[in-house]
């Protein structure tokens, strides 16, 4: 069993951390070793089988980003009524988030060839767009939020100005540059890869000052204050709502009447459950896919190494790039506008979305007595 020594002493260690990196079979040149945390040398290289579930995942990834962020793009750009100042934000988060899975590539080639086969310029590449995608949509996601608490909580007055989202989206670049920048030129932290040397993050092993206060910074910046803004504007709008239901419930009962809305049929959800259940879901979906990694990351900097497993780091990994294929679906197939360009200029995709002149007829039918049996 290899042990370190020589018979006469111990091997140089750049000459230990090679000999076992070998053994324990990891596809990794000499000349990269001093890019790679020691922690993911310590186990075995996984299974072929292994890399190639997850190279067929990312596939799987970047066809549906592709797809669902590319008809976003292609649809909110050119379709006149969708270019409203509200809509500049759903643009920036699909660009956001097709960028994210343009990496996908450098996953797919490095899970097929077993390591870390784009080595340590592909490994920059990596984690710079991971970095610039991951924080640039999670900041616009606070946008959104915002954009909606104003929208509704303000009706009259609250509606943003196009120089304004477009001010807020220059904002949301300039805030996420810099944790692209700094460990890109390995001015604080550095990128390098995790995990099963496939993907590549900040570095959140290094036990030094700077590294964990880097960790803590960027921990802070890019995870906690856009959950709490998220949280904060979307429960602000539920309780908007549901005060706003009340409120209309009790004149609609001292004025003897069902109810104050007019056109209301029993097929319409109310507004309340409407956007209680928009608000859960993008903050769950936001939530879920980012709090794995980023207890990854806390664990690594300030907690038990041990606990980090190449396996259990690729699970967050995975997640996060989830979520980057629900949001077109979550922010865009939700649109009434959305769905109705969609239907006409794809009608082989079946959506059924009464357009405006339907529902304005259907109205003016069921206002008319000489229309009714």
């Amino acid at each position: 069993m290899f042990n370190g020594t020589f018979l006469d002493g111990p091997l140089p260690q750049a000459r230990v951390i090679s000999e076992e990196r070998r053994l324990l079979g990891w596809n990794v040149d000499n000349s990269d070793l001093v890019h790679i945390p020691e922690h993911w040398l310590k186990y075995p290289e996984p299974e072929a089988s292994i890399h190639f579930l997850l190279g067929l995942l990312y596939i799987l990834y970047f066809f549906m980003s592709t797809i669902g962020n590319g008809l976003v793009l292609w649809i909110f750009s050119s379709s006149k009524p969708l270019r409203t100042p509200s809509n500049l934000f759903v643009v920036n988060l699909a660009f956001c988030d097709l960028i994210m899975l343009l990496k996908a590539p450098l996953f797919v080639y490095n899970a097929f060839n077993r390591g870390y086969a784009t080595g340590h310029i592909g490994c920059q590449i990596f984690a710079m767009i991971g970095s610039l995608s991951g924080i640039g949509a999670g900041t616009t996601n606070a946008c959104i939020a915002y954009d909606r608490y104003t929208t509704i909580t303000n009706p009259l007055e609250g509606r943003l100005s196009r120089t304004k989202a477009v001010i807020l989206i220059i904002f949301v670049w300039i805030y996420t540059m810099p944790w692209v920048v700094l460990p890109l030129l390995e001015v604080w932290s550095r990128f390098v890869p995790e995990g099963f040397l496939t993907a590549c993050s900040f570095d959140y092993l290094t036990d030094s000052f700077d590294n964990h206060l880097f960790v803590a910074s960027i921990f802070t910046t890019s995870y906690v204050i856009p959950m709490l803004l998220i949280i904060y504007f979307y429960s602000q709008i539920v309780m908007h709502v549901i005060h706003h239901e009340k409120t209309l419930k009790e004149q609609a009962k001292k004025m003897n009447v069902d109810s104050l809305r007019s056109n209301q049929t029993q097929m319409n959800q109310s507004a309340e459950i409407r956007i209680a259940k928009v608000a859960l879901t993008i903050t769950f979906l936001y939530v879920a896919s980012w709090t794995p990694y980023a207890v990854v990351a806390m664990i690594g900097a300030f907690g038990d190494q041990s606990l980090l497993t190449p396996g259990i780091t690729m699970i967050p990994s995975c997640f996060c790039k989830c979520v980057a294929c629900l949001d077109p679906y979550v922010y865009a197939l939700s649109h009434p506008r959305y769905r109705v360009e969609l239907q006409k200029r794809l009608p082989w995709l079946a959506i059924v979305e009464p357009t405006q002149t339907d529902t304005s007829s259907a109205v003016t039918e069921a206002s008319n007595p000489a229309t009714r049996t």
